[in-house]
């Protein structure tokens, strides 16, 4: 695995995992709520990952890819959550 896909992975794992807590623990009618939270949460850590890296090569798009793939992830969860309540 090289360090770019390293550097994005956790990201969107941090994307699974906010989901599932956000299904597993909230009201039905807060799925909605929350999930743009998890998704702010995951922009935050997406920069801060990036950052810590200390390389500006690919930058943007290490970046775009983070969120981007956990806006994809999320988007899934709130079409499961809406379906299942």
């Amino acid at each position: 695995m090289t360090w770019q896909l390293a550097s994005i992975l956790p990201v969107w794992a941090l994307a699974i995992i906010g989901s599932v807590v956000i299904g597993l623990f909230s009201a039905p009618g807060d799925y909605f709520t929350w999930l743009p939270v998890v998704f702010a949460l995951v922009v935050v850590a997406a920069f801060t990952v990036q950052l810590a890296i200390r390389r500006k090569e690919g930058f943007v798009t290490r970046v775009m890819v983070s969120t981007g793939g956990a806006l994809v992830v999320l988007a899934m969860s709130t079409g499961i959550l809406a379906a299942a309540s």
